[in-house]
């Protein structure tokens, strides 16, 4: 399932948990800028201008004040809590980079994806990938101004996502709010792939293993 690194205590503190987390979805969306608001570390930027040389390939209809755009990862880390961080990867938006997405993906523990309700056939691609590949994600409404708010169930109902599946409305640029949303990613994946009860102990002293029936 998941990728999970662990290191050892230092200390006497708690062990450090590491999780893989994707930040994905359309172009414009706010991935680089959900990174960078959250990221207690420089944030890691793989933007570039854009030049006319890609007018024809990328679409920037409703975010035509965009000048930059990723074309590899940007990349952050955040404390959840003692002992757990997750490691932040955004993913470039343009169906050109898509072939980094596979790359990207493996080891993740999931993913949220961005939606902009002003332009939310930009996130289907992202949806169907993680729905087909099997990888819990949770869908942040990013709640741009002037943009017309929605409910949660109704983008739920819009995107024609699976029952479970979590919805939450945010604000990228602000640190608390974009938090809640990776807290809610984990506790997705939490309630998804519960812990498995411990097993019980043998009851015989020393553990004795079971005979093997004798041969007729």
């Amino acid at each position: 399932m998941a990728s999970v690194h662990s290191k050892p205590a230092t200390n006497g503190a708690n062990p450090l948990v590491a999780l893989k987390i994707l930040v994905a979805g359309g172009f414009g969306v706010g991935k680089t800028t959900l990174v960078g608001s959250v990221s207690e570390i420089r944030p890691l930027h793989t933007e570039e201008a854009l030049t006319g040389a890609s007018q024809p390939v990328d679409n920037i209809n409703g975010v035509e004040q965009k000048t930059t755009t990723t074309v590899a990862m940007d990349f952050g880390r955040i404390t959840i809590r003692d002992g757990l961080c997750l490691y932040l990867f955004g993913t470039p938006g343009q169906d050109r980079f898509w072939f980094m997405w596979d790359e990207l993906t493996q080891g993740a523990l999931g993913a949220v994806v961005l939606a902009d309700t002003r332009r939310l056939a930009d996130c289907f691609p992202a949806v169907d990938y993680f729905e087909h590949r099997d990888i819990p994600f949770v869908v942040g409404v990013n709640c741009f101004e002037g943009s017309r708010r929605y409910q949660p169930d109704q983008v739920s109902s819009a995107l024609d996502l699976d029952d479970g599946t979590p919805v939450v409305l945010f604000d990228a640029r602000e640190r608390d709010s974009g938090k809640q949303v990776l807290i809610r990613l984990v506790e997705h994946v939490s309630e998804r792939y519960p812990q498995p009860e411990p097993v019980a102990a043998a009851q015989q002293p020393g553990g004795a293993l079971p005979k093997r029936p004798l041969r007729q």
